[in-house]
């Protein structure tokens, strides 16, 4: 899929290739360093992102342009909407928490797993349509395989479902061979895993790669997945989001973007057929920056389709 048209579909598929119905357009220009979490607000119809290492939360209102912002004393990484409560569960650096921007009060914590590893930060995470908050941790310094995903519960409980990665991204769920899997990101191994995913458990088994990237590909980052169960990822270094069949991995279509850092995407706006884009500044050399003065930036583009409404935390 390129800004203008759709690529062809290959026989392979049942999925459709997705077309674009407006350009890529930059609505926020930011010199965010880790622009990441993005969640649209069905019920706010505003859009949250957050710059990791900036250790900003932003909320921006596509109909009139107003962005706020908070400010926070570590890393943020992952937010999800309260279904029962006003407000967001977050990860911050160490671990989960609860935050209501209404209050601008100070996060509430709620559990802080593998103290033990004080060299790790949470990354990124969204909610399951049960309503438990699934997250990755990562090596701060992107070296060591010290993460994991946890899975935190309404009700207190967090496990840990896997372990052994340097960088985590995701996860998103979707339905393949008439089984509902969950796929997560081991971001600097450029593979995406799958899982069979018991959706009443809350639990994942039969760990498969689902694809490797190529080097020319980036590194998968962030993901969501449409209404029609179609895979979008973000490349980190690849100036892209790629849409892929959640069967075969088979890529559909891609989004080029200004700004080779694209960190994550999710669908809004009121019919949630606009794809939100964040993208990263943070190592781009100066000479880098000037070919990318975007970077950093939240893009938006059209498409045919619509995605899903991000599922709410239950607690």
């Amino acid at each position: 899929m390129s800004n203008q048209s759709p690529m062809a579909a290959s026989a392979a598929s049942r999925f459709p290739v997705p077309t674009v119905t407006l350009p890529l357009r930059c609505v926020v220009e930011s010199d965010a360093q880790l622009g990441e979490g993005l969640v649209w607000s069905v019920r706010e119809q505003v859009v949250y992102w957050l710059d990791i290492l900036g250790c900003r939360l932003y909320r921006l209102d596509p109909a009139t342009g107003l962005q706020t912002q908070w400010s926070f004393d570590e890393e943020i990484s992952a937010l999800a909407e309260r279904r029962d409560a006003p407000g967001l569960i977050i990860t911050l650096r160490r671990g989960f928490a609860l935050f209501d921007p209404a209050t601008d009060s100070a996060p509430h914590c709620l559990h802080q797993p593998a103290a033990e590893l004080p060299g790790n930060r949470f990354n990124d995470g969204k909610c399951d349509a049960e309503g438990r908050f699934w997250g990755g941790s990562m090596d701060f310094d992107c070296k060591l395989p010290t993460g994991a995903l946890y899975r935190y519960d309404p009700d207190g409980r967090c496990t840990r479902h896997d372990e052994g990665f340097v960088v985590t991204n995701g996860p998103t769920w979707a339905m393949a061979e008439g089984r509902q899997r969950l796929y997560f990101n081991d971001t600097l191994s450029s593979i995406t895993w799958r899982y069979d995913f018991d959706a009443v458990a809350g639990t994942v088994s039969n760990k498969q790669m689902w694809k490797r990237f190529s080097a020319e590909d980036g590194l998968p980052d962030g993901m969501t997945t449409d209404a029609l169960g179609r895979i979008w990822i973000a490349h980190w270094g690849g100036h892209c989001v790629s849409c892929h069949d959640p069967e075969t991995a088979e890529e559909l279509g891609r989004v080029v973007l200004p700004a080779s850092q694209v960190t994550t995407c999710a669908f809004g706006g009121a019919d949630l057929r606009t794809l939100f884009i964040t993208t990263a500044r943070v190592g781009l050399t100066p000479a880098q920056l000037a070919t990318e003065p975007l970077a950093g930036s939240v893009f938006a583009i059209e498409i045919d389709s619509p995605g899903v409404p991000a599922h709410l935390f239950g607690g």
